[in-house]
C-alpha cells in the first residue's frame, strides 16, 4: 500500500506571495497640501502583478477652483487644460473600480491616500479600505544615506534606472514609482520578506526584538522629564524628552515610532533611566545639558555646541573680520554665537558688502606704507588702509559702525546694503538683488540673536513664572480643574539655576525664596550653552509668563536688530504667497525648432 506523500512548504507559502500580489500604483496631482482644503487636478495609476503592467489610469479633473500660478509652474497643469475635463465626483467611482481587489502603492503614500480619502468622503462613498504601501518609507528602511542623499522620487528613480522619470505628472510619476517598488521588492527578497504581511511588518519598523523590550517602559512615571536609554555597560545611547515620560518611552516599541536609528538603539538598550523634571522647561534644558556633557550616538542635534563659531573685530591698528572658534575676554568686538562656520562666513561676507573694512591679514602701521593694494580696493570693495589712502581715525570710525551694530544700532550698518537693493531692483538686476537681500537677513538675523542672548545673559538673576500646564499641575495635588498653579523659573545668567511649581492653593513666594536658597551658583566667567538660553527666550517669551523679579533691567536696544525681524518675517511670507513676485518672467523652458531650407 502506497504512503502519501507529506511535503513541507515554505513560510513564503502561508500567506500570497509578493509575485503573485496585485499592486495599483497611484499618483495624484493636487492644487495644494492640504486634503481638507484643496482639490485633485490629475490622477494616474498603474495596476502590475508579477512585474507585468495589467493596466493604466489617467485623467485630468476638473478642481472647480484656480490652479495657482506656482503649481502651474511645478505640475504643467493650467486651468485650460482641466477646462472640461470631468469632477472628481464622475472619476473616483472609476479609479476605485480600476484599483478593487489590489495593494495601493504610493510614494508618500499618506499625502495620495490622505486625498482620495478627503474625496470619498465628500462625495459619500465609502472608503475601500486598501491596504497601503509607503514606496518613500519603505526606501528609508531598505536603503542607507551612502546609497542615496534623500528619499525623493526622482532621486530613487536616478538610483534605480528607472525606465520614466518623475515630472510631477501623474502617469509618469506612477510608472516611475512602479520601477522603484519592483526594485526594493527585489532588495527585500534577500533580507526574507516574501509575503504582503511580512512586506508590511517590515515597513511598520518594529521588529520582534523592540516588541519583547516593551517592558522597559515599565514602572515610569506619568510626569514631565528626561528620559536616557543605556546599553549594557551603562553607556548612554539617546536621551530625550516628554511631558509624560511613561507614554513617550512606550512609543519605541510600537509601529509610531517611524525612524530607522531608533529600531536599532532599542535594540542594544538595557534599561531607561527616567529623570523626573518639576515642568517641561527643566526637562527641555536637562536634555540639552545631557546631550552635550554625553554626546549620545543616536542623538543628532545639539551634540556639539562646541562647533559654533564667533566672528571677531580685531583689536589692532586697523581692525579686520577674523572667524574665531570662541569669545575670549579682551578688547576686541566679537558678533555670535554663530550656529556654524558656513553661517559666520555668511555674516563676514554681507558685512563686507556694505563697510569697506580690510580683507587681508597683513600686519598695517599707522606709521609707513606696508605695500600697494589689492584689486578688491580697485572696486571699491577695500579703503586700502595698507597704501595709506584712509586715515587712521577714519578708518576706526568704520570699524566702530561695526561694533556698534553688533551691541546696539543695526541701521548704519543695514543703509548701505537696503541702498544697494534699492539700487539692483530699479535697475531689474532681480538676481543680484537677492543675494543683498539675503545679505540683509543674515545680519540682521545674527546680530538680533546675539542681542537677544547678550539680554539674558547679562541679568545676574531673573525669577519668572508661568501658570502651570493643567493636567500636570494637578498631579497628585487633588487640585480642582481652573487652578492649574504655577511654573517657576530661576535663571541666572542665561542658565536655568532651579525650577519649581507652586501648585494650586499654594501661595507662590515661600515656593520661590526656596527656589532661591538652594538654586545653582552659576560662575559669571562660565559660559552658559547657547541653545539652553535660547530655550528659556522662547520660555520666557510665552504668553502668560510673568516677571516676579530681576536684578537687572531685562531690555534689548531699541534699534536692535530685533526690531527688523518682524520686517524680515513679514517680507518672507509675502513672497511665500507669491514665489514670482519679485523675480522678471520666467524664460522659455525651450526653443522653437530651427527652420529648414
Amino acid at each position: 500500500m502506497a504512503h502519501p506523500a507529506y511535503v513541507q512548504t515554505s513560510l513564503d507559502e502561508l500567506d500570497e506571495p509578493l509575485r503573485l500580489t496585485t499592486f495599483t500604483v497611484v499618483d495624484l496631482e493636487t492644487t495644494g497640501g492640504s486634503a481638507a482644503a484643496d482639490a485633485i487636478t490629475e490622477v494616474g495609476a498603474v495596476r502590475v502583478c508579477g512585474g507585468e503592467v495589467r493596466g493604466e489610469f489617467q485623467t485630468l479633473v476638473d478642481p472647480g477652483v484656480p490652479i495657482t500660478p506656482f503649481v502651474s509652474v511645478l505640475t504643467g497643469i493650467t486651468d485650460a487644460m482641466v477646462s472640461g475635463s470631468p469632477r472628481i465626483g464622475s472619476v473616483l467611482p472609476a479609479f476605485l473600480e480600476f484599483a478593487r481587489g489590489s495593494v495601493l502603492v504610493a510614494h508618500n503614500a499618506p499625502f495620495d491616500v490622505g486625498f482620495l480619502r478627503a474625496a470619498c468622503i465628500d462625495q459619500g462613498l465609502a472608503w475601500p479600505g486598501f491596504p497601503v504601501v509607503d514606496t518613500a518609507l519603505l526606501a528609508r528602511r531598505v536603503l542607507t544615506r551612502d546609497e542615496v542623499p534623500n528619499c525623493k522620487l526622482g532621486t530613487l528613480a536616478a538610483f534605480f534606472g528607472a525606465g520614466t522619470s518623475p515630472n510631477h505628472r501623474a502617469l509618469a510619476d506612477a510608472r516611475a514609482t512602479v520601477d522603484v517598488l519592483h526594485a526594493l521588492i527585489g532588495r527585500l527578497g534577500s533580507l526574507g520578506v516574501q509575503s504582503l504581511p511580512e512586506l508590511r511588518a517590515f515597513t511598520a519598523q518594529v521588529s520582534p526584538a523592540q516588541r519583547r523590550k516593551r517592558h522597559l517602559a515599565d514602572g515610569l512615571p506619568a510626569a514631565p522629564g528626561v528620559y536616557v536609554f543605556r546599553d549594557a555597560q551603562g553607556t548612554p545611547l539617546y536621551v530625550g524628552t516628554s511631558r509624560n515620560l511613561r507614554s513617550r518611552v512606550r512609543q519605541y516599541f510600537v509601529a509610531s515610532e517611524t525612524r530607522t536609528r531608533m529600531g536599532e538603539m532599542v535594540g542594544l538598550a538595557e534599561r531607561v533611566d527616567p529623570i523626573v523634571c518639576a515642568h517641561p522647561l527643566e526637562a527641555q534644558v536637562r536634555e540639552l545639558r545631557l546631550i552635550a556633557a554625553h554626546k549620545p550616538r543616536y542623538n543628532r542635534r545639539s551634540k556639539f555646541p562646541e562647533r559654533s563659531a564667533w566672528l571677531k573685530l580685531t583689536d589692532e591698528a586697523f581692525p579686520r573680520l577674523s572667524i574665531v572658534p570662541t569669545a575670549r575676554g579682551e578688547a576686541a568686538a566679537y558678533l555670535g554665537p554663530l550656529r556654524s562656520q558656513r553661517q559666520a562666513e555668511a555674516v563676514r561676507d554681507a558685512i563686507h558688502d556694505a563697510v569697506p573694512l580690510r580683507q587681508c591679514t597683513d600686519r598695517l602701521s599707522v606709521r609707513r606704507v606696508v605695500r600697494a593694494a589689492c584689486a578688491l580696493a580697485g572696486i571699491g570693495r577695500c579703503s586700502a588702509p595698507c597704501e595709506g589712502k584712509v586715515p587712521a581715525a577714519d578708518y576706526a570710525a568704520l570699524a566702530d559702525l561695526v561694533a556698534a551694530a553688533w551691541a546696539g544700532d543695526v541701521r548704519p550698518l543695514i543703509g548701505p546694503l537696503e541702498r544697494k537693493l534699492a539700487e539692483l531692483s530699479a535697475a531689474q538686476r532681480y538676481e543680484q538683488a537677492a543675494v543683498v537681500r539675503d545679505r540683509i537677513a543674515t545680519v540682521v538675523r545674527a546680530c538680533a540673536r546675539m542681542q537677544r542672548l547678550q539680554a539674558l545673559t547679562g541679568i545676574d538673576e531673573l525669577v519668572a513664572a508661568r501658570p502651570a500646564d493643567d493636567k500636570h499641575a494637578r498631579r497628585d495635588t487633588g487640585a480642582r480643574p481652573g487652578h492649574p498653579g504655577w511654573d517657576i523659573v530661576v535663571v541666572r545668567r542665561g542658565r536655568l539655576a532651579a525650577a519649581g511649581v507652586a501648585p494650586a492653593g499654594t501661595a507662590p513666594w515661600p515656593v520661590i525664596e526656596a527656589l532661591l536658597a538652594t538654586a545653582d551658583t552659576v560662575d559669571p566667567e562660565h559660559e552658559a550653552l547657547t541653545e539652553e538660553s535660547e530655550c528659556i527666550l522662547r520660555w520666557l517669551e510665552e504668553p502668560g509668563v510673568r516677571l516676579v523679579h530681576a536684578t537687572h533691567p531685562w531690555a534689548v536696544p531699541a534699534h536692535g536688530a530685533g526690531g527688523l525681524v518682524s520686517w524680515l518675517a513679514a517680507d518672507s511670507a509675502q513672497r511665500a504667497a507669491s514665489p514670482f513676485a519679485d523675480r522678471r518672467p520666467l524664460p522659455m523652458s525651450a526653443r522653437p525648432a530651427r527652420a529648414s531650407a
